[in-house]
């Protein structure tokens, strides 16, 4: 009896964790998102990595370098700074559907990652290879993120593995303003995988 609650209450909170809020729930947010706009030229991240008990286990700053090759397909480049030092590079080229939904690839990221944009609102979901202690796991990540105002934006990811969450990633990303950047990538940056 214990075993068949255990996997009723399993199932349940699979089928809850699938269900989730869809993206159109967020058609009538203001300001509206048009990808282009937002993610082009350059921008600064910061964010979080919280265990799933809440434990803050990473700080990392990321700076990004954004272009487009047309109306349909942009360029993200982006180098990441964590608090203990290490230093990472991935670059995300993001390509428009016929139907209006986002393709986004990179190397660490097996396939690739589906986005569907309603107002202000872009639901990410995607598999990525995450390295730890010397080993490569596939984790999924359902990503979140929220235009505040033309400069800013929230994200919030949730990382899972065979439906269990692991952890969140809280992030928010600030256009730079043009006259102020610099416009060089840093120097130390690692390559990214195959570049």
């Amino acid at each position: 009896m214990k075993l068949k609650l255990l996997l009723a209450s399993m199932s349940a909170a699979l089928l809850t964790a699938c269900g989730g809020i869809n993206v159109s729930t967020y058609a009538d947010e203001q300001p509206e998102l048009d990808l282009p706009s937002f993610f082009n030229g350059e921008m600064d991240a910061w964010g979080i990595f919280q265990k799933r008990n809440g434990e803050l286990v990473r700080r990392f700053h990321v700076e990004i370098f954004a272009h487009w090759e047309g109306p349909d397909r942009g360029v993200l480049d982006e180098y990441f700074t964590y608090a203990d030092g290490e230093k990472q590079r991935r670059v995300w080229t993001l390509v428009r559907q016929p139907d209006g939904s986002w393709h986004g690839t990179a190397d660490d990221v097996v396939g690739h990652a589906v986005g569907h944009v309603a107002g202000n609102a872009l639901h990410w979901k995607y598999t990525l290879q995450l390295p730890v202690d010397g080993k490569v796991y596939n984790v999924q990540f359902d990503d979140w993120m929220w235009l505040m105002d033309e400069n800013t934006m929230m994200n919030r990811s949730t990382m899972s593995k065979f439906g269990f969450r692991l952890g969140e990633v809280s992030l928010f990303f600030k256009k730079r303003d043009a006259q102020a950047s610099g416009g060089d990538r840093p120097a130390s940056a690692v390559p990214a995988q195959g570049s």
